[in-house]
């Protein structure tokens, strides 16, 4: 079977980069999340879930904060997860795999990225870095998003990920704490899957 260092070049050099960067960054699909797909079969990959909240940020514009560029949210949230090609997702509740989380998240975008020509490169560095700092109004409703995936996955998949992790309710709030604040209209639905979480077995209280 061929690889990406098959690749036979063209004679532009910016072409050769995109598409060898194209056919790197298909390496996403092999990256598993503790996420389970709605239909109970598998864990779903980073290139689901970077493409199932980018359709969210549009899906979901009627409700993005004052001052968002929803398409350019929803290219933040395109590129937000590409690092993890190198760097491996992290779940959220494990304490432990979360130390040295964005060292190594650096590192691997340092990698990444210096496979783009440099003004594209700048680009999706730039997006990548904004989005993981959540200080504007394209990142908040990018993280929102990314936020609010997992945990309607959650609902529809009897807690898998919660079992898995075992968070309290508190832990849980404060992950989902962006999400709540940048889109308020959501937060009958979580409290009312919250509350059965904690009837089901699904989550803690404490």
């Amino acid at each position: 079977m061929l690889d990406v260092k098959d690749f036979l070049p063209g004679d532009d050099e910016k072409i050769n980069q995109l598409l060898r960067f194209t056919a790197e960054v298909d390496k996403m699909t092999a990256i598993k999340r503790r996420t389970m797909l709605i239909d109970g079969s598998r864990r779903e990959n980073d290139a689901e879930h970077s493409w199932h909240i980018a359709l969210m940020a549009m899906l979901f514009k009627d409700y993005a904060p004052e001052g968002c560029d929803v398409s350019r949210a929803a290219c933040m949230c395109i590129v937000h997860d590409l690092v993890e090609i190198y760097a491996g997702d992290t779940f959220a509740y494990d304490d432990a795999a979360n130390v040295g989380k964005e060292e190594r998240e650096r590192i691997a975008a340092d990698k990444l990225f210096s496979e783009l020509p440099s003004e594209i490169a700048l680009e999706f560095r730039s997006l990548w870095e904004e989005f993981d700092a959540m200080d504007t109004p394209d990142s908040k409703y990018a993280a929102a998003m990314d936020r609010l995936q997992p945990y309607l996955h959650n609902t529809l998949t009897e807690g898998h990920t919660w079992k898995e992790g075992n968070p309290s309710i508190e832990q849980v709030n404060r992950r989902m704490s962006p999400a709540l604040e940048c889109i308020p209209e959501v937060r009958n639905w979580y409290e009312e899957n919250i509350k059965r979480g904690v009837e089901k077995g699904w989550l803690r209280k404490e």
